[in-house]
């Protein structure tokens, strides 16, 4: 954590299991940073796809956009690649209670347009993406600040079919908790004592914004201007559905400085070719192999290659308002789907032992990790309870098997096997049809999601945003969260997070945590899967690669040749 004070800190990252497995030309240092000689100048390529929305930090919740927001930012803090945070815009952060904050925002600091970085630029930003008005996604990460539920209010209406409704209903324009009290000064008042809130400010939702874009968020977003060690390379960089184009940004004097002259993602929707053009060096970095390539990566990229155990992990989740999961019969049915899946033999034979079956609903890597939780014994593949388990369920109420079961996917992040082989389980262990639902985008399966409409399930992850078994909790499975698209909720699950962020040590906090978890593994909103080691290769064209704590590319580390 990047506390300047308090030695109660809850949620500092124990991020263990990290050591490189694969190996790289060329030394690397702790920040991510090549220790070899190259051209500074040089303009990398990276794999990527088409972000979901304009690029707003804090209405950017996916991989694809997230990689690009992050090196147009600089926040508060920032994470180094050991998941450690470190001050980066803040002089100081401190907290004699840990309910009353004060933050020392940097004098100098400027957005890439010469527009001044103030205390006022942070408090307006925070409000702008906490007001419900704006349908900003990653509003519900200030809800720990006093005054978020006015600004953020809602009212919601349930359709026919039990789809939830929002509709933005702000009593306030502005959090009552934020305060800058001069140019340089931030004041925070959460709602109850949280000693970790600080470790959030790393995260892309706390970015600062220029006022173009509270003005006119939409346009701003198609062209952004940030304060991070890149830049766009001009009006229009981001062509759509084919790249996005940065350079380095020459006024940037953060602990993120680029080693490269830019980066520019090209967007593919099946990562085969783009596995081609790494071969014949006309794509430089990837994170995303083809599934067929993951025998056979360390030979074909010999001393260009890495893999790393990261806080990624990966589920399938089930709409609750999918009728055939509803009610009695619907828990026993998501208990037989999670025992037909042959976790251990997916992971070893599909992935190659990139994936280590989940034991959780957090990766291992993330302090406060518990293996063994009341209830988690359904991650085990057991094919007769699991057809037991199904006749139970259609004693109750007939599974409706007019059409098979799909499970929407991206097509981009080689998800098509493994969930070829999960069908597979589904039909052999409980007699029903089960198919993919392919969608070119991860875009176009997340607003599937947003708007209710999966006929089945879906293949789901959450990439760390700051390292804390909460962010693998609140943000994904409490009530009214950013990114709890299939409308979960459960009070006593929302109330043992609440406790649990209002702990004073951080073993109370993660057992607090570990026993919202016993409460997901009765309702099962989503089957753990499998946790990540994130494998990447590079091209001839630069010395080295890395990935930072939660598996993100380190671009600005990568010399290029």
């Amino acid at each position: 954590m990047r506390f300047t004070r308090t030695s109660k800190a809850l949620g500092i990252v124990a991020i263990t299991a990290l050591a490189l497995t694969g190996c790289g030309a060329g030394g690397g240092s702790t920040d991510g940073s090549s220790n070899a000689a190259g051209d500074p100048n040089k303009v990398i390529t990276a794999y990527s796809n088409e972000p979901q929305n304009p690029l707003l930090p804090a209405n950017t919740n996916e991989v694809y956009g997230g990689r690009v927001v992050n090196l147009l930012f600089e926040g508060l803090r920032s994470y180094d690649a050991n998941g450690k945070a470190v001050n980066a815009l803040a002089d100081s952060i401190e907290s004699s209670d840990a309910q009353n904050w004060t933050i020392k925002v940097k004098q100098g600091q400027k957005f890439t347009n010469g527009e001044a970085i103030t205390a006022k630029t942070f408090v307006d930003s925070w409000n702008f993406a906490a007001n419900s008005k704006n349908l900003q996604n990653n509003g519900f990460f200030f809800e720990s600040i006093a005054g978020y539920e006015d600004v953020s209010a809602v009212t919601t209406s349930k359709s026919a079919d039990g789809k939830t409704t929002s509709t933005p209903a702000p009593k306030a324009d502005t959090m009552s908790g934020l305060k800058a009290t001069d140019d340089s000064t931030i004041t925070v008042k959460l709602a109850q004592p949280e000693a970790d809130w600080s470790l959030r400010l790393g995260y892309s939702a706390f970015y600062p914004l220029p006022a173009a874009a509270l003005a006119d968020p939409k346009t701003y977003g198609e062209n952004p201007v940030g304060n991070g060690p890149y830049k766009f390379d001009k009006q229009g960089s981001w062509v759509h559905d084919q790249s996005i184009t940065l350079v380095k940004n020459p006024d940037y004097n953060g602990t993120r400085a680029a080693k490269n002259g830019g980066v520019t993602f090209k967007f593919y929707t099946d990562p085969g070719p783009a596995y081609t053009d790494l071969q014949s060096d006309n794509l430089d970095v990837t994170d995303v192999l083809p599934s067929n390539a993951l025998k056979t990566y360390v030979n074909d990229f010999p001393d260009r290659n890495a893999t790393k155990a990261v806080a990624t992990d990966s589920t399938l989740n089930i709409p609750g308002y999918n009728p055939n999961f509803q009610g009695e019969a619907g828990k026993l049915r998501r208990q037989a789907l999670s025992y037909a899946i042959n976790r251990e033999e997916i992971a070893k034979v599909v992935f190659n032992g990139t994936r280590t079956p989940a034991k959780a609903f957090a990766p291992p890597v993330i302090d406060g990790f518990k293996e063994g939780i009341k209830g988690s014994e359904v991650l085990t593949f057991d094919a007769a309870k699991a057809k037991d388990l199904w006749a139970q369920a259609n004693k109750i109420q007939p599974y409706d098997d007019s059409k098979p079961l799909q499970i929407a996917s991206n097509t981009d992040g080689g998800n098509k096997e493994w969930i070829d082989a999960v069908a597979n389980g589904f039909k052999n262990n409980l007699g029903i049809q089960a198919e993919i639902q392919p969608f070119a985008k991860f875009a176009e399966v997340l607003n599937l999601r947003k708007t209710q409409q999966l006929p089945g399930l879906t293949r789901a992850g959450w990439q760390g945003d700051y390292p804390s078994l909460y962010n693998f909790l609140g943000p994904v499975w409490a009530t009214g969260a950013s990114s709890n698209y299939e409308k979960y909720s459960n009070p006593e699950f929302d109330k043992l997070l609440k406790e649990g962020l209002a702990a004073k040590s951080t073993d109370e906090a993660n057992a607090k945590f570990n026993q919202a978890q016993e409460i997901l593994f009765q309702d099962l909103p989503g089957l753990p899967l499998w946790d990540q080691a994130r494998a990447i290769v590079w091209s001839n064209n630069v010395v080295k690669a890395e990935t930072g704590w939660n598996g993100e590319i380190l671009y600005y580390g990568i010399t290029a040749k």
